[in-house]
């Protein structure tokens, strides 16, 4: 396979894994401001402005609005073609991904992507976004959904197919530790240990809801929501298909699969470094992970994300040109990723 089609196919699956993300955090924060009461500007931007930390884009959302509330945040991270990470942007780039390798992708996955694409550039979209906003991500949501099901079910199951899955694999995976660390000040330390309020009770259940995690959590735990129980189960669980863990795991399979290597072998950085972090999961547990702080432990976890994204790029895309035209072809479709 060409390394430019497989940094397509790649980046066509983040892409589509982070506007759903997306989508899941801006969801619920809206719908927990509606269990609050009285809220002044000050805890409007304190409730806000975690969301755009937690993607990185601070300063570029500071830059250009003066501060967090709900609607300048919201617009940033939904509509905003200028941010890189909104849904809007994340929606186009996997489209465009799509478009440069369309011969390697089914009619079926095509026709979906190129529906939510239209769809969210319409009029349509954002008449839905000013009278219901929940009705508005339950869409991106249900059609994020569609699309990996379209993946799994349209498209040959091959080298391609499995590069796909890394990028999935990897977004959700560095999404999860995102979403746990905006309210990781609900979670106790053995330091700083802490009372359970109601507040941190709703926050934790929102936090839940946004990875899909609410019934499989009652199933395994019951009704009582406790903060290292949650991250247990968003971090280490390995029957839960968004937890850390989980999606390393099939991270890790995945780069196998492309390569060939037999389990507990590696033939690159990146399968030696999947394997290493999913060893680490494997044999953790979340009592590590606070007894160092919850925000550490997750800012580790985001580093190793970005060592094993590195690492596959090093491995299977930048490879030697045997021209200088395919050079400068594959340089602009990388500053595109950025």
């Amino acid at each position: 396979m060409l390394s430019r089609v497989a940094h397509c196919l790649y980046w066509m699956s983040r892409y589509i894994e982070r506007a759903d993300n997306t989508a899941r955090i801006v969801d619920v924060n809206l719908q927990l401001l509606l269990d609050f009461r009285k809220l002044d500007d000050q805890s409007l931007a304190e409730h806000w402005m975690p969301i755009i930390e937690s993607t990185g884009d601070e300063e570029k959302f500071l830059s250009r609005h003066p501060k967090a509330t709900g609607p300048s945040v919201t617009e940033f991270l939904v509509f905003d073609t200028e941010n890189p990470n909104s849904i809007i942007s994340s929606i186009s780039q996997a489209r465009e991904n799509a478009r440069m390798v369309r011969d390697q992708i089914t009619v079926e996955l095509w026709v979906e992507l190129n529906r939510l694409y239209l769809w969210i550039r319409s009029t349509d979209a954002r008449d839905l976004w000013r009278s219901s906003p929940a009705d508005f991500f339950a869409q991106i949501r249900n059609t994020s959904l569609l699309l990996v099901g379209t993946i799994y079910a349209t498209v040959v199951h091959n080298e391609g197919w499995y590069f796909m899955q890394v990028g999935k694999f990897l977004e959700r995976a560095d999404k999860i530790t995102r979403i746990l660390d905006v309210r990781h000040t609900i979670f106790p330390s053995k330091e700083t240990p802490r009372t359970m309020s109601q507040r941190d009770a709703l926050e934790l259940s929102s936090m839940l809801r946004s990875c899909s995690a609410w019934d499989a959590y009652k199933a395994a735990y019951g009704a009582e929501v406790r903060p290292e129980w949650v991250a247990e189960m968003l971090i280490f669980s390995d029957e839960f298909p968004r937890s850390v863990r989980f999606c390393v795991e099939k991270l890790d399979d995945a780069l196998r699969r492309i390569s060939g290597v037999a389990p507990r072998r590696f033939s690159n950085d990146a399968e030696k470094l999947s394997g290493r972090l999913l060893a680490e999961l494997e044999y953790g547990s979340i009592d590590e992970g606070l007894a160092i702080g919850l925000h550490e432990y997750l800012d580790q976890l985001q580093v190793k994300f970005n060592a094993i994204g590195a690492a596959l790029f090093n491995a299977y895309i930048s490879q030697p040109f045997t021209n200088l035209e395919d050079e400068i072809i594959v340089q602009q479709e990388m500053q595109q990723q950025q």
